[in-house]
């Protein structure tokens, strides 16, 4: 039979049960407790959370480098505007998502790390609707970073194009927790030995990476961004347009898959690895199947802007 514990029995069972995964989480945040702890075993989400049960929720995820946390504001004003998206409010001001986000990493006490926010619809039962939870939830997480290996840099990545399709438009465009598409298009990956599933639409149109934007240099020299109708607003892919606006045209149209074959260079670019070059396509070779110039010069002024523009934590 199953034993039957009461509180103090159940916290030390708790506290002594190893967890995968415990040795990367450096300190999280909980609203309904209001404060920060370190130990993992204790980092709990509610099992009636919408969050949990139902994907009813968003989240954003960013790093810092060198004790600098890059792009907080344009994470925040995109979890905003998802927010908006689901009718879903913060169960405090967004000013204090962003400070707590801020202290969360600096209880890391490391100089490298990443920051998961999550806000949910909130405990309060089972069902569907939004109506049984009072309080939304916040959670905020720092984990240990794990950069890219700095050999994909130099020989670059691979590429194909996913079985599972771009999500609608209106799921696509907000960081909603529904990432069931993005967990398959991983899975695709790893089973086909590639490093980046790329979706497409409906209307056959690239759409984005797993977790990442894609870009592409033409023939003209141009940087060709893929419209977002059914991909996610990357925010390093517009930081990265802010960046070199003055260096090279930019444009932003509908991609298909032919022009991949064409380009100069075919870029990913997302938070963890910057931007990475990618030097085939379902096998075929891109140009001189090298990472380029394009891919080299927009890693290095992002890595420069974290310098320059990163928020320091002491």
């Amino acid at each position: 039979m199953i034993p039957v514990c009461e509180t103090e029995e159940y916290m030390e069972k708790l506290l002594a049960a190893r967890r995968a995964g415990e040795q990367g989480v450096l300190a999280f945040y909980e609203h309904r407790i209001g404060c920060i702890c370190r130990n993992p075993r204790l980092m709990l989400l509610p099992m009636d959370d919408h969050l949990a049960h139902r994907g009813d929720g968003i989240f954003e995820s960013m790093k810092w480098v060198d004790g600098r946390v890059y792009q907080l504001d344009a994470h925040i004003e995109r979890m905003q505007r998802s927010a908006k998206g689901l009718y879903l409010a913060p169960p405090c001001p967004w000013e204090r998502v962003r400070d707590i986000a801020l202290e969360v990493a600096r209880a890391a006490e490391t100089e490298n790390g990443m920051l998961r926010v999550l806000m949910g619809r909130g405990p309060g039962g089972f069902g569907i609707d939004p109506a049984e939870c009072p309080v939304s939830s916040l959670y905020v997480v720092a984990y240990r970073f794990k950069p890219m290996p700095e050999e994909l840099y130099e020989k670059g990545l691979t590429a194909f194009r996913s079985s599972i399709p771009a999500k609608p438009g209106y799921m696509a465009r907000m960081k909603n927790a529904n990432y069931i598409p993005n967990v398959l298009m991983r899975r695709e990956a790893t089973e086909r030995g590639m490093n980046l599933p790329l979706a497409f639409d409906d209307n056959d149109f690239l759409a984005e990476g797993a977790t990442e934007n894609v870009a592409l240099v033409d023939t003209e020299g141009r940087l060709v961004i893929p419209e977002f109708t059914n991909a996610l607003t990357g925010t390093t892919i517009m930081r990265a347009v802010e960046l070199l606006k003055d260096e090279m045209p930019i444009v932003f149209q509908r991609v298909r898959e032919d022009d991949l074959y064409r380009a100069r260079e075919v870029l990913m670019l997302g938070t963890t690895g910057d931007c990475v070059g990618v030097v085939r396509f379902e096998g075929q070779p891109i140009h001189d199947v090298r990472p380029g110039p394009v891919a080299r010069r927009i890693r290095d002024l992002l890595r420069q802007d974290i310098k320059d523009c990163g928020i320091p934590l002491r």
